[in-house]
């Protein structure tokens, strides 16, 4: 099969945690060591977040003068190869030698008028107290929403539309390379009023990107990988159940988190709806399972109505 597996950003550096390179290694590792158990046989793409990491490298920017700081696109191209080059050598250390990657980086385009740039939603960098939080957006003009307990910084997130780099994706899978493209969501550009093609100050949603980039290269299974094992109505109450099989239809209906799960269930119902293929919501824990087909929420157009485990 031809397999996009999605890494959600708690999959890199988990929530709370020193945003170190040898924290983020680690993570990188214990992900890829999943990951390797479904190339045989397969052909592997794999997509990224990068909320922690830009956030890092934005702070870092507030060390400089206003006007040397660098926009938020150009520090999602740097984290593309920071995070790629982890993951290459990772993955590369745990299959055989002969194994081809690549690290691409990925424009996308997205649309100057969406909704997104009044309201920034997408969460970046640490989290905060509430008063830190409060101090830091009034030093900086800094936006901050609560994210759990915490509060963090939330930047705009346009819908992606098209996948600049997606011809040369497509002529590395045939030569059997692990690609791995799409980190952050891609790189947000768009055409000015020259139709010249310029970065933009957002971050894409990478679940949403990566259901695109799934649809484009005509994926077989779409792995959304996140810290549970499925998605659930009730979450975190007595009442939560685990969400075995569903219509992309009746999912969209149970309303979830627009911070936590609702992107990951929009991007799996995008993909399931717009290819009659599979995608799967679970841990990367489950993925030799999830492949089997006998782990995960999986969201597809094949049988009406929702299950439940």
């Amino acid at each position: 099969m031809r397999i996009v597996v999605a890494l959600g950003g708690n999959a890199l550096l988990r929530r709370g945690e020193p945003m170190t390179a040898d924290n983020q290694r680690a993570n990188i590792r214990t992900a890829t060591e999943q990951i390797a158990k479904i190339h045989p046989g397969n052909e592997l793409v794999i997509a990224h977040g990068n909320g922690p990491q830009v956030g890092l490298l934005s702070l870092q920017g507030l060390s400089y003068k206003p006007d040397e700081a660098y926009p938020l696109d150009v520090l999602g191209a740097e984290t593309e190869g920071m995070i790629g080059y982890m993951i290459e050598q990772e993955l590369g250390n745990l299959l055989a030698f002969e194994v081809p990657f690549a690290t691409l980086l990925t424009q996308v385009e997205v649309d100057a008028n969406d909704p997104a740039f009044k309201d920034p939603s997408k969460f970046i960098g640490p989290v905060y107290s509430k008063e830190e939080a409060e101090r830091l957006a009034k030093e900086k003009g800094w936006v901050v929403k609560a994210d759990g307990d915490k509060y963090r910084r939330v930047v705009a997130s346009p819908k992606p539309k098209r996948i600049f780099e997606i011809r040369p994706i497509k002529w590395l899978l045939e030569k059997s390379s692990i690609v791995i493209c799409a980190g952050g969501g891609g790189i947000p550009t768009m055409y000015d009023e020259n139709r010249k093609l310029k970065g933009i100050e957002a971050v894409i949603d990478k679940d949403l990107c990566s259901a695109l980039l799934a649809e484009q290269l005509d994926a077989d299974l779409l792995v959304i990988a996140t810290d549970v094992d499925a998605a659930y109505i009730d979450f975190g109450k007595p009442t939560q159940k685990a969400i075995a099989q569903a219509h992309p239809d009746e999912l969209e209906k149970l309303g979830f988190a627009a911070g936590s799960m609702g992107p990951k269930v929009q991007a799996a119902c995008d993909f399931a709806r717009n290819t009659g293929k599979v995608a799967v919501i679970s841990s990367l824990e489950n993925i030799e399972d999830i492949v089997k087909g006998t782990a995960g929420t999986r969201v597809s157009t094949a049988k009406p109505g929702i299950s439940y485990r």
